[in-house]
């Protein structure tokens, strides 16, 4: 006779917690942070250096977020988590993020893992509030470390204690932990950057368009891996679609964090400045025009257009993670399918236009819905595909019922099945992804 799903035993006489009641932890989570909704936009301001408009809308998007968990409980109700009982998930969360992290941790957890969560430095602040709102709630069952992050993954993957690990970062230092991660058998979850195309076709409302383009490249700074970076413009739209992109990019509101009437404020790491003026000195190089912006003051990046750009510039090649946008013009349909699919990065793409062409584009760009094993990386695909759909409605649900992630370098799962080596990609959910079927 099969368990009750809602409480299951562990075979070694472990217990894990019923899908009813974790799903009331979330909502006192919920609850907890919706009374610490303005300490916490404060503190990541101060952490992360974001607007506090942009710690506003993420805070407010979080709690909706959250509350998705309810229609995901009946998909846990059928699942076992990955960890033992005295096992964890280990996660390291990104930089470039606060109340949005929540989502994350509480997915692993929902699926009946403990979980070790590291905050980058950067967020050390945004960590301990995190804890505090956490420890009444979850107990020890979410943990929070403060050690360095190298060293608080690499000893995660050395652990025993630890079957599964998460981790947000660049491909350029994920990749380094191939062998450890294949030699111990450990199931290794990586989210990625991205080098997303936003396509305009003919057809496309350019205002509307315009205006989420400038929305979607300046909120965060440009700071997400989500952030457009390669514009490509159809030929017969590029000269009005650029003016109508031009007025919106000047009449960004720049200023002080703190001052909830800022639109953008600097970009907050120095090697991304450092990134982001040697990849406008290679534009310049190649042929291309700075036809606004290009002024850079200590970490303050202003808003930056960037024309006649091609597919080998450093800025149409590597992730930006800045208010800099490099535009490209092209002829026919077949052209905006190739310049999308060129390049590393698979993770999302933003397609503009008539609903039939926009659609049939699509279908040429987008990969499985669901990530599933590949022999090798896989480009030209990505994980999601917007169709004339703006950057806040296409962040609901994420992480929590709508699966994250993509192909080539922008993602990867790395695992051992029955002593075979398995290697994934495409959109996941960390829920699923540490856990399993029960039957």
């Amino acid at each position: 006779m099969m368990n009750n799903p809602r409480d299951v035993s562990y075979p070694d006489g472990g217990k894990m917690i019923g899908v009813e009641e974790k799903l009331d932890q979330v909502h006192r989570l919920i609850k907890a942070i919706t009374i610490h909704r303005d300490q916490m936009i404060a503190t990541a301001v101060r952490d992360t250096g974001f607007t506090h408009r942009e710690c506003s809308i993420e805070t407010d998007l979080v709690i909706t977020n959250l509350q998705g968990f309810d229609d995901m409980a009946f998909e846990f109700a059928d699942r076992l988590p990955i960890c033992g009982p005295d096992e964890e998930v280990a996660l390291v969360l990104p930089y470039n993020g606060s109340a949005w992290l929540n989502t994350a941790i509480v997915s692993i957890f929902m699926v009946g893992n403990r979980v070790r969560v590291k905050f980058a430095a950067r967020g050390s602040e945004i960590s301990r509030l995190t804890e505090s709102l956490y420890t009444p709630i979850f107990g020890d069952a979410i943990c929070f470390e403060y050690a360095d992050g190298r060293k608080f993954l690499e000893n995660a993957i050395v652990d025993p204690q630890i079957p599964a690990i998460c981790l947000f970062g660049t491909d350029e230092y994920a990749i380094h932990y191939l062998d450890a991660v294949k030699g111990l058998g450990k199931k290794f979850v990586f989210e990625g950057p991205g080098k997303d195309p936003f396509i305009v076709l003919p057809g496309a409302d350019l205002e509307e368009t315009a205006r989420e383009l400038a929305f979607s490249k300046y909120i965060y700074a440009g700071q997400t891996c989500t952030a457009p970076e390669r514009v490509y413009l159809h030929e017969s739209i590029h000269d009005d679609f650029l003016e109508l992109f031009l007025d919106f990019s000047r009449a960004v509101k720049i200023g002080d964090p703190e001052d909830p009437a800022t639109e953008m404020g600097p970009v907050a790491s120095p090697r991304a400045v450092s990134a982001i003026k040697a990849q406008l000195k290679d534009a310049v190089d190649q042929g291309a025009r700075i036809i606004l912006g290009g002024n850079i003051e200590g970490n303050l990046v202003y808003p930056t257009v960037v024309v006649e750009a091609h597919q080998e510039m450093l800025g149409m090649k590597n992730e930006i993670f800045g208010p800099v946008v490099f535009v490209s013009a092209f002829p026919t349909f077949e052209a905006a399918v190739r310049l999308a699919r060129d390049n590393r990065y698979g993770l999302r793409a933003s397609i503009y236009g008539s609903d039939g062409e926009a659609h049939r584009l699509q279908e040429k760009l987008v990969g499985e819905p669901y990530c599933h094993q590949v022999r090798e990386m896989t480009f030209g695909r990505f994980g999601t595909v917007g169709v004339n759909q703006g950057r806040s409605e296409s962040w609901v649900g994420a992480f929590v019922n709508k699966p994250v992630g993509g192909y080539g370098f922008s993602g990867w799962i790395w695992e051992t099945v029955e002593d075979r080596f398995i290697f994934k990609q495409g959109p996941k959910l960390f829920s699923l992804e540490t856990s399993k079927d029960m039957l």
